[in-house]
């Protein structure tokens, strides 16, 4: 399994100068193959498709990586324009000519359908006011970890990393990351074996809301930790502020990066609190089971600030690679399961409820069953039947 390790690092005034010299340099060279390969795509639409052309005129070509790189880095180091791009590495140029390779991939199979989940839009052309920048380094860099723990980077020094863990193998690459907030990580790609954790007799069925972040088949129930609403208050001074600078001023400069901090800190919190919890659950269960929410839908709704701040996708990915990678089965139930609606002790189906109703007694048992608690037994039992279902299709 391939993960990747991020760390904090901490260049200096020269290495933040080259770095931001090689953020540019990749960003020219994204876009200038963007703006090759999208006339010559755009060229050959209009003649439609080859059995059934709607005009006349030659197709064109899309060029190659090997065209790409030779036209726009090696070439073009050689004119007065472009050659400032001798003044970095050539490894994270050529990157980015495959960064756009694989976009447009993307894009053309989510148009064909080969491509599964949410429809993948065209590349666009990149922007020095962009939040995020980014650079790759491959093994071809020649790149390596000092024993002094630094990271030596072509064209840009041996950069401070801290290191809050030892990676578990040789990275194969190494992006060098700047975020919004000016903050600088190096994220390394390594690969990992398996850790098969102890056999667990326990499986967990979970129910995500919002009153509860989480509650759990046995009973268990996860507080909301709401991070985005608990720093709204800072959230709008530092805005505020942001609203009345002069736009292009410094001051207006500094009050962005002070909103990109206070949104940064509300992201990171919110990460460690999945990472915890999931890491938690993974290691106490055997399998765990987790209802295929309709996240998209539920952050069209009145609800959406507070389904963003939940951050249940990503919370449900975690616990999906961390399962994988440790031995656990992890499945989904179908979303159109009546989870809410159904008691777990007889299974009648009792009808829908509103919101507000957190207690509900049902009228062929007479039972009282919690909302929530219910809703994870149900889904526990749901992804029993499936887990069954499945070993004995294997």
């Amino acid at each position: 399994m391939h993960l990747r390790y991020t760390y904090r690092i901490y260049p200096d005034g020269e290495q933040r100068l080259a770095l931001a010299r090689l953020f540019g340099c990749v960003r020219v060279v994204f876009n200038d193959a963007l703006e090759r390969t999208a006339a010559i795509k755009a060229s050959n639409k209009l003649l439609g498709p080859p059995r059934a052309r709607t005009a006349q005129g030659p197709y064109q070509r899309v060029p190659k990586n090997a065209d790409l790189s030779r036209e726009l880095i090696a070439q073009a180091k050689k004119t007065p324009e472009r050659e400032w791009l001798s003044e970095v590495s050539a490894v994270p140029l050529q990157q980015a000519l495959r960064d756009l390779d694989q976009a447009w991939a993307a894009y053309e199979d989510s148009k064909t359908g080969k491509r599964k989940g949410p429809k993948v839009g065209a590349p666009r052309f990149k922007s020095r006011r962009d939040g995020t920048q980014s650079a790759r380094f491959t093994a071809n860099a020649r790149w390596k970890i000092t024993d002094q723990g630094k990271l030596p980077l072509p064209r840009v020094g041996e950069v401070k990393v801290k290191w809050s863990r030892a990676l578990p193998s040789v990275p194969s690459s190494v992006t060098v990351i700047k975020d919004a907030a000016g903050r600088y990580f190096a994220s390394f790609v390594v690969q990992t074996d398996d850790k098969p954790l102890p056999e667990s007799t326990d499986d967990v069925g979970i129910d995500l809301g919002l009153s509860h972040f989480a509650v759990l088949s046995d009973g268990t129930k996860v507080a909301n930790p709401r991070f985005l609403r608990r720093a709204e208050r800072k959230l709008k001074k530092t805005q505020r502020s942001l609203s009345r600078k002069v736009k292009g001023s410094a001051n207006r400069a500094k009050a962005r990066v002070k909103v990109a901090r206070a949104h940064g800190r509300v992201a990171d919190c919110r990460r460690e609190f999945h990472h915890q919890l999931s890491t938690q659950i993974i290691r106490e269960n055997q399998a765990v089971f987790v209802e295929d929410l309709c996240v998209k839908g539920l952050g069209r709704t009145r609800l959406a600030k507070s389904v963003h701040d939940a951050g249940w996708s990503a919370f449900v990915h975690m616990l999906e690679y961390k399962a994988a990678r440790y031995g656990r089965v992890f499945i989904k139930v179908d979303r159109f399961l009546a989870s809410s609606q159904t008691c777990h002790v007889c299974w009648v189906v009792d009808g829908p409820k509103p919101l507000q109703v957190r207690q509900w007694t049902c009228r062929s048992c007479g039972t009282l069953l919690d909302w929530d608690v219910n809703a994870a037994r149900i889904v526990l039992a749901a992804g029993r039947k499936l887990a069954r279902e499945r070993e004995a299709e294997s």
